[in-house]
């Protein structure tokens, strides 16, 4: 599982990077391995909704073992099965960009990191930014 020292060093890396480069107000949730709430930020200004973004974008990840990323990719062509994740799943499914699995050094999953408020493209970014500031690596 991943500790509360890394998960707290992911979101304050993620939202220090996208305040460096310039983007709107970001919300970072970090899951562990299980789907459970481990750290969570929202900037200043951050707006509705973004919580349950960032908690859908990592649960997605950690429901389907790829980054919410890959599951867009899926949801263009398998719609209907994605869209049916949604309802069964805890946080939901959010089939967009910026939604991280995280492990340690030899590959096994510690949990998930979900990132929103930009362009999905820069939330993923910040997300990236956030696990090597914490030592941690990305999965696809």
């Amino acid at each position: 599982m991943i500790s509360l020292e890394h998960a707290n060093r992911i979101v304050g890396a993620t939202l220090e990077k996208g305040k460096a480069l310039g983007l709107k107000p970001l919300t970072v949730a970090v899951l562990d391995a299980g789907g459970d709430l481990v750290a969570f930020a929202r900037s200043d200004h951050s707006s509705a909704m973004r919580p349950q973004i960032a908690m859908g974008k990592a649960g997605g990840a950690l429901a389907l073992g790829v980054s919410s990323r890959t599951v867009g990719d899926m949801a263009a062509d398998r719609p209907s099965f994605i869209a049916s994740l949604g309802p069964i799943s805890r946080h939901g499914v959010i089939p967009a960009a910026g939604g991280v699995l995280i492990t340690d050094g030899n590959g096994t999953l510690l949990g998930a990191v979900g990132v929103t408020g930009d362009t999905s493209d820069n939330d993923e970014s910040c997300a990236l930014a956030g696990i090597e500031s914490a030592g941690l690596k990305a999965k696809n």
